[in-house]
């Protein structure tokens, strides 16, 4: 694998999957700089041994191979678009943008010859990775119908268009309906650590029903609490016609018609092998919902995507194609439109990127 040099636009929580993938693997990734907004937090970055700077003019003067775009998602589009035109490979955070016109424009610089890669994790976690490998083998049959509460939006549509086998060939027309529901539940968790005071939030959960034009179908339920919880789980139900993917395990009926069971543990994705770590060997005798287990393998998931990134600047191929990414931002776009009128069935429309 060539080693990459990159400079990231951001220095917030998710820039920091970055620095840690720089500092875990020194053989491929060179981190130039990280831009700041703000002199006292440029100064704190520095503190921790990050070269962190003020201005484009000391990114530019680096030259890295590509940049990491990892500011908020409103800012996404703008800040993307921006050094693409200075004529970078950007790896940019989810979601590609935040309206049609943005996933548009996108899809014209793309055509126009500036490389984009969006750094879409969920499907690259090794738990994930292991249920689809199983998938595409066969196991279950063709898939038909997934009810997924496992993560929001743009991420649960790629992993939906996965786990039903979806992104082989065109991207398929849908719809969808939906509605939130508003339900009082504890607070236990957060991305800063354990809530032990016994505050209670209300918290909007988001139910949705997709319906793809070849028949299969995509049942949405997700509340934000559930990534930072020790009482809410998250679920996978894939069905197909020889079988089930039930979280951590796949149960199928093999070609003489004898059930069979996998227990589904965290194994290297083929061709990240020398990415795998220690923290992650264990993981999969249980459907966790502790921080230190998402977190593990998030580290590894935008490893993955990083190390993507040298074949898409010198060959060209992409680990997670554009078009797909274009796809999954347009997909929670539309199920905002759906959620802001409950009942109503939302269609897709004609969009450049679909062919």
């Amino acid at each position: 694998m060539r080693k990459l040099s990159f400079s990231i636009v951001g220095s917030g929580w998710r820039a920091m999957f970055y620095v840690r993938a720089a500092r875990r693997f020194p053989e491929y990734f060179q981190l130039k700089n990280v831009l700041c907004r703000s002199v006292e937090k440029a100064i704190a970055l520095r503190a921790e041994g990050i070269p962190a700077v003020l201005t484009e003019a000391e990114i530019d003067a680096e030259r890295p191979d590509f940049i990491v775009v990892a500011v908020e998602k409103g800012a996404n589009f703008a800040v993307t678009k921006r050094w693409l035109e200075k004529g970078y490979p950007v790896l940019a955070e989810t979601p590609a943008g935040c309206e049609i016109g943005e996933l548009e424009e996108l899809w014209r610089l793309r055509l126009s010859g500036a490389k984009l890669a969006v750094a879409e994790q969920y499907f690259r976690y090794p738990l994930i990775a292991a249920g689809l490998r199983e998938v595409n083998s066969g196991k279950i049959g063709e898939p038909d119908c997934v009810t997924l509460s496992l993560c929001h939006d743009y991420h649960a549509a790629s992993v939906i268009r996965r786990m039903l086998m979806l992104e082989k060939g065109r991207l398929h027309d849908f719809s969808v309906v939906g509605k939130v529901v508003e339900y009082p539940v504890e607070r236990t968790d957060s991305r800063y650590g354990p809530i032990t005071d016994g505050s209670v939030q209300q918290s909007g959960r988001v139910m949705a029903e997709l319906d793809f034009d070849n028949g299969k179908r995509a049942f949405y339920d997700f509340d934000g609490i559930q990534y930072h919880t020790f009482i809410r789980g998250r679920h996978i139900d894939l069905r197909g016609t020889a079988g089930q993917w039930m979280d951590t395990a796949v149960r199928y009926s093999d070609n003489t018609h004898t059930p069979r069971l996998i227990k589904l543990r965290a194994q290297a994705i083929p061709g990240y092998e020398h990415m795998m770590t220690p923290e992650l060997q264990g993981i999969g005798g249980q459907w966790s919902p502790f921080v230190h287990m998402e977190n593990a393998q998030d580290d590894y998931a935008v490893s993955t995507l990083m190390a993507d990134m040298a074949d898409f600047i010198y060959l060209g191929r992409e680990g997670y194609p554009l078009r797909e990414a274009l796809e999954d931002a347009y997909t929670w776009l539309l199920l905002g439109k759906a959620l802001e009128e409950p009942g109503k069935v939302i269609c897709s429309g004609k969009r450049p990127w679909s062919e």
